[in-house]
């Protein structure tokens, strides 16, 4: 196994289970906040600042001229008027390189596809799912109604696409930005783990 899966995803559609089941069934690392904490350590920010910032557009510019009047372990004059989000991305940026040196792994949203262009043995996955679905998944896991639920659905997902869209080149959810979409509705969460693994294992044999 040698290859790098990328996973962005819909709120609420499984692309975390899904990355999971995946990770497992190789036995590769998996990482999603996971990556936090990553990024944290070798940057010197705190893990909180990264959730803050965590797959978020630019914040308000207040905000960033607040937090930046506490220094950070960058020294160059650039980085330093840098506002804090695009600290933020930058310390995942490099935590996403470092951990696809290491070898396999899987790792979820964060624009870990972009940060990965131009390597040969990544593969760039998106799921999507039917509504329905993913409000019903979304109400039984946060223990909302179907309206809170769907607002929640609609907020992250507009997060998640202006975040993906301002610091990456491509279009968030549109197919020509990855290697693979797939609706996790129409064949749940396992036949979507079976059908991507067949799709890593002819990719892993075609690069031979």
């Amino acid at each position: 196994m040698k290859t790098i899966i990328t996973i962005g995803r819909q709120f609420g559609s499984g692309g975390r289970d899904v990355g999971l089941k995946l990770a497992e069934s190789y036995g590769i690392p998996f990482y999603d906040k996971e990556l936090l904490s990553r990024a944290a350590k070798e940057s010197g920010f705190c893990e909180e600042m990264l959730q803050n910032h965590d797959e978020r557009p630019t914040n308000s510019f207040l905000y960033n001229l607040v937090m930046d009047t506490y220094s950070f372990g960058y020294n160059s004059s650039s980085f330093v008027d840098m506002p804090i989000s695009h600290k933020v991305f930058l310390a995942q940026f490099d935590a996403i390189k470092k951990i696809a040196d290491e070898g396999p792994c899987v790792i979820v949203g964060r624009c870990a596809d972009y940060a990965l262009d131009g390597r040969d043995n990544v593969l760039n996955l998106f799921i999507y799912g039917y509504e329905d679905d993913r409000v019903r998944r979304i109400m039984e896991r946060y223990d909302l109604n179907e309206p809170k639920a769907l607002d929640m659905i609609q907020k992250k997902d507009k997060q998640r696409q202006s975040y993906y869209n301002y610091y990456s080149s491509k279009k968030w959810g549109r197919a020509d930005s990855y290697d693979l979409c797939i609706n996790s509705s129409v064949l749940g969460i396992d036949g979507t783990v079976k059908l991507i693994t067949q799709y890593i294992d002819d990719f892993e044999k075609k690069e031979e």
